[in-house]
């Protein structure tokens, strides 16, 4: 706390500016003014899904883009509103707008927190697959709510999956054809700027076809809104327009962020605990500007790396584009069909839920691939909320139960004599053997046949107290019934030391057998290891 090194590491500014120079500055200005004309029409649909008004959406890239710049260590990271956060801000809003703001707030605070105590290994107990659901139910959710906004339909967009899915076709007479022409076209068109490569020979070409496809989201919103203009100057009909969370979306927020910049970073660390001071000063600042919680987004942060910044000074350059689009040019914003925000979204979801970690979990963890569903069908129907937290109590379970059940390996073989053989049982002890799982090691250890048991204490380095008295009492149980117990290379201090066994050591298992069980008769051969 005394070192000013460690201050200077707190406000990553203090590290990077003294080495700023004027390439670092034009290539930071491309990168944020791309970033920027995509937060646009990204913030105003967020913000829309969180049935806040439109401005809050650019409030939240402006302000959390400047204090980023000052406290972040990404540079590729660029925050702002994100689908996930939005979703999980909607039925609060709908009672008070005032909730977006203090939720900012809160969020920010709990997560600087979080960070000042230096408990960023919190995160590390909420797995992959439960982030993978928890994900993709999101992303149902959001694209199913914009169903309404999509296709102009009457009715509620619903607070779930399902109920969205239901009032859409009880309400689905109501859709309008222009609206729906529209919202389709917008999706066709991101699609297909999507999948566009700057083939052309002329560099100019190349590069105007290379940032209108980086800016796709800009462009679109631009041309839809034209049409909605000379719809509205013409007397056509004009277009509509939009109008236990304390604990989950802190959460949310963080993984997000931390996420996405263990992504980006490539073979550089990521500071855990800065990025939790970051994005908190990132809210709480913001929340006093009438602005929603915001966090990394993958879309915008992936715009950004693809644009080549140079330091966190893009997302200053982008906090610039939106607070310009916010003073000139707030009046157009009316213009802004629902219709193609809707799309936008819908388009945005496609990219971030992610089915390739289904196979692998089939392959090689069926109970992660449970909690994958679990936290997926609970999220789509009771809440976003309540389906990370059935996720991470699925997984506590799933880790409990491990605890209590470890897997001892038994391999059971013969060791022949010229007269008759003994049954030898060889079982591999676990890494750890905690309490847990007392009960199941002195049920496995006196159900495994073999006149001599050899404990593979190879792999262990540590076993609980009351594993130690179960294991001793069985084989004092054993013992009297003329079962005899070896223990093999188990090291001091580990615990199995302290079991009432004879201690071999060694690589040959067919010796210590013979030395140890069979009085050192002539053996013919061992048969069932390899």
């Amino acid at each position: 706390m005394c070192n000013v090194e460690s201050w200077r590491r707190r406000v990553p500014i203090t590290i990077w500016l003294p080495q700023y120079n004027l390439e670092k500055l034009l290539r930071d200005a491309i990168a944020g003014i791309t970033v920027g004309l995509t937060s646009i029409p990204q913030g105003i649909a967020y913000a829309l899904v969180a049935g806040l008004p439109p401005q809050v959406g650019l409030y939240s890239s402006i302000f959390p883009g400047v204090m980023y710049a000052i406290f972040g260590s990404c540079k590729q990271v660029t925050v702002g509103p994100t689908a996930i956060l939005a979703a999980l801000l909607t039925k609060y809003v709908a009672q008070s707008e005032d909730f977006a703001y203090l939720a900012s707030f809160l969020t920010g605070c709990v997560i600087l927190l979080l960070g000042v105590l230096q408990l960023g290994f919190l995160l590390d107990f909420i797995s992959k697959p439960v982030i993978s659901g928890f994900t993709a139910a999101a992303a149902l959710q959001i694209s199913a709510s914009q169903l309404k906004s999509l296709f102009n339909t009457t009715g509620s967009s619903g607070g779930t999956f399902i109920k969205a899915v239901i009032n859409f076709f009880s309400n689905i007479k109501s859709v309008q054809l222009w609206d729906t022409l529209l919202g389709v076209l917008t999706i066709v068109s991101l699609f297909l700027l999507k999948c566009c490569s700057p083939s052309s020979p002329l560099s100019c070409c190349a590069t105007c076809r290379v940032h209108s496809v980086r800016a796709r989201n800009a462009v679109v919103v631009f041309a839809a809104t034209a049409v909605a203009y000379l719809f509205y100057i013409y007397g056509m009909t004009p277009f509509k327009l939009t109008g236990p969370e304390g604990l989950v979306m802190p959460l949310v927020a963080i993984l997000e962020s931390i996420a996405i910049a263990k992504a980006f970073a490539g073979t550089a660390s990521v500071d855990v605990t800065q990025e939790m001071i970051a994005v908190g000063m990132c809210n709480i600042v913001s929340s006093f500007a009438q602005s929603m919680p915001a966090t990394g987004s993958f879309t915008r942060t992936a715009l950004n790396h693809a644009s080549g910044v140079m330091t966190p000074a893009g997302s200053l350059f982008k906090a610039a584009l939106v607070l310009l689009s916010v003073t000139y040019l707030s009046e157009a914003f009316r213009f802004i069909p629902r219709s193609t925000l809707a799309g936008i979204i819908m388009v945005a979801m496609v990219s971030i839920v992610d089915f390739s970690i289904l196979p692998p979990l089939w392959r090689h963890s069926k109970s992660e691939l449970f909690v994958w569903f679990l936290t997926v069908v609970v999220g789509v129907t009771a809440g976003l909320e309540y389906g990370i937290a059935a996720g991470a109590a699925g997984d506590a379970l799933r880790v409990l139960y491990s605890a209590s059940r470890p897997r001892l390996v038994t391999k059971q073989f013969k060791v022949r004599y010229q007269v008759g053989a003994v049954d030898v049982a060889l079982v591999a002890l676990p890494e750890v053997v905690c309490y847990a799982s007392v009960e199941h090691v002195g049920r496995v250890l006196r159900t495994v046949r073999g006149h001599v048991v050899v404990l593979d204490g190879r792999t262990n380095i540590h076993a609980d107290v009351g594993v130690i008295e179960t294991v001793n009492s069985v084989i004092s149980d054993a013992e009297g019934g003329k079962r005899r117990f070896l223990l093999w290379c188990v090291e001091e201090g580990h615990g199995f030391d302290g079991i009432n066994a004879t201690l071999v050591t060694g690589d040959d298992l067919q010796r210590i057998v013979t030395e140890h069980c069979i009085d050192n008769r002539r053996v013919s051969s061992l048969s069932g290891v390899s």
